[in-house]
């Protein structure tokens, strides 16, 4: 296994630090939140189907992100360096393993969400520009199966809006490391302002509104407190997981953070207790505005939590409180966050295929930091290239599903690496060591293991389409090794 490479200072890198607390931060909370919150709510109580599971699983997701945000901290703490948990993995298994990391995060991890996001961007915006429409198809390209699943290709009007930006946050991001962060900053304050707005709107209704009422005698409604109640309550929790993901993406730009032994760890902690909890309050917003079996209409249920119009929970309970001008509200809400998730996304990803490029395992161009902005250029547009044709594959939630498999296999390997660590290297300096160790890194093991056997069981073909790709990075790693003179698989 090679020494430890805790590259610290911006001279080995090619990068420059220039990353605050505030900065680190806003980036972690400008990651995690994008239009899910917004719109995951529906979903998940269609699964559950009671406003209890529904609030638990939103408990669980909150507390499984912030455990592995403050178990992630000892690492980022140790290796502040470029590519954060490509780097822990590398340090604690093998270049393998963090070689597959790095290849599912370019192939659907990192460029996949990103898809994900501007797809929704365009959908809100929609709302103002009714050409801005998945039915507007401007080219079909065809159709293509993967593992079962058909996949029409074409470019609609949302799509190509998605497309624009892109490549729009992506040239930011190229002219400068303090330009990409100062949008990241100002997004993230405008949609955390929103947000708490909202929550400041749902308490204002609660003191003048009751809960409905067959909301409150089927609080619990169908939860019989056994494995197959758990097991239902882990497969929905893929959209909850799914809008808190993306926290660790600060640790993507360690190189680039000003005393990032303190500020990687405190980030990751303030980023990402703030947005669990402001997502929990969110949703109790509005099981407090809406009923949650929805009311019966013409035959159908309809109006509520999990029958909201096009699944715009946050859009429908808005209007329940302030009328018409609800809807518009929150279009542009949805739109300045998913622009600045966006951001967030574009800015951290590329640091990982640069250090990949650096091991020579990925293609040494990406390893290039431009000359006059001392930003991995090449690496924010190879990156741009890749997430602009996913946009043309897949719905919102096709993308949500193949990702957040992966995602979670890949956390419980990191902090399974913790452990690892402590054994293999016991005298390498750590200035933050995983709060509540072994505890509380063992608990999100053993319960996100359990979420990925209840997905491979429920959600079979899409996780098992996840895994594979991860799979397939196997031989692409020796590919690389033999061409590029990668290091050693030991």
């Amino acid at each position: 296994m090679p020494e430890l490479q805790a590259t610290t200072n911006a001279p080995s890198t090619g990068l420059v630090k220039g990353l605050t607390l505030f900065d680190s931060t806003t980036l972690v909370m400008g990651s995690m939140i994008g239009s899910g919150v917004f719109i995951v709510a529906a979903e998940v109580g269609r699964q559950v189907g009671s406003p209890g599971l529904f609030f638990l699983t939103w408990l669980l997701s909150g507390l499984m992100t912030v455990i592995a945000a403050v178990s992630y901290g000892e690492l980022a703490g140790m290796m502040p360096t470029a590519g954060g948990q490509y780097v822990y993995l590398r340090e604690a298994f093998s270049p393998l393993f963090g070689f597959l990391y790095g290849w599912t995060l370019f192939l659907v991890i990192q460029t996949g969400t990103i898809a994900a996001v501007v797809v929704a961007f365009g959908k809100f915006l929609g709302e103002f520009v009714p050409w801005v429409s998945a039915s507007t198809i401007l080219l079909n390209l065809g159709s293509v199966t993967v593992f079962g699943h058909t996949i029409v290709v074409t470019v609609s009007s949302q799509q190509l809006i998605g497309i624009l930006v892109i490549f729009v946050l992506s040239a930011l991001n190229v002219l400068g490391l303090r330009l990409g962060a100062a949008v990241q900053n100002i997004f993230t304050v405008l949609k955390v302002t929103t947000l708490v707005a909202m929550v400041a709107l749902g308490i204002w209704w609660a003191f003048g509104h009751p809960v409905p009422a067959a909301s409150v005698e089927g609080f619990w409604k169908g939860a019989h407190w056994d494995l197959a109640t758990l097991t239902v309550v882990s497969v929905a929790l893929v959209g909850p997981l799914f809008s808190s993901d993306a926290w660790n993406n600060v640790t993507f730009t360690g190189s680039e953070v000003i005393n990032p032994q303190r500020n990687l760890p405190l980030s990751l902690f303030l980023g990402t207790a703030t947005v669990c909890t402001i997502y929990f309050l969110c949703n109790w917003g509005y099981y407090r505005a809406l009923p949650f079996y929805g009311v019966p209409q013409g035959g159908l249920m309809q109006q509520g939590i999990q029958h909201a119009a096009e699944d715009r929970v946050a859009t429908a309970a808005v209007q329940a409180m302030l009328g018409g001008r609800g809807a518009g509200l929150m279009a542009v809400a949805i739109m300045i966050s998913t622009f600045g998730c966006t951001n967030g996304l574009v800015l951290a990803g590329a640091r990982v295929y640069y250090a990949m490029a650096k091991d020579g395992l990925f293609f040494s161009s990406v390893a290039r930091v431009h000359p006059r902005f001392h930003t991995p250029a090449i690496s924010i547009m190879v990156q741009a290239v890749w997430a602009a044709l996913l946009t043309l594959t897949g719905s919102y939630n096709e993308l949500l599903d193949y990702v957040i498999f992966a995602v979670v296999f890949f956390y419980i390997l990191t902090i399974v690496g913790i452990f690892r660590l402590r054994r293999t290297r016991p005298e390498a300096p750590r200035p933050y060591r995983a709060w509540g160790y072994p505890v509380l890194p063992l608990l999100y093991i053993g319960f996100a293991s359990f979420v990925e056997v209840a997905l491979l069981t429920h959600k079979a073909l899409r996780s098992f389409a996840g895994l594979s790709i991860v799979a397939l990075g196997i031989p692409v790693y020796y590919f690389w090794r033999r061409s590029a003179g990668g290091p050693s698989a030991s």
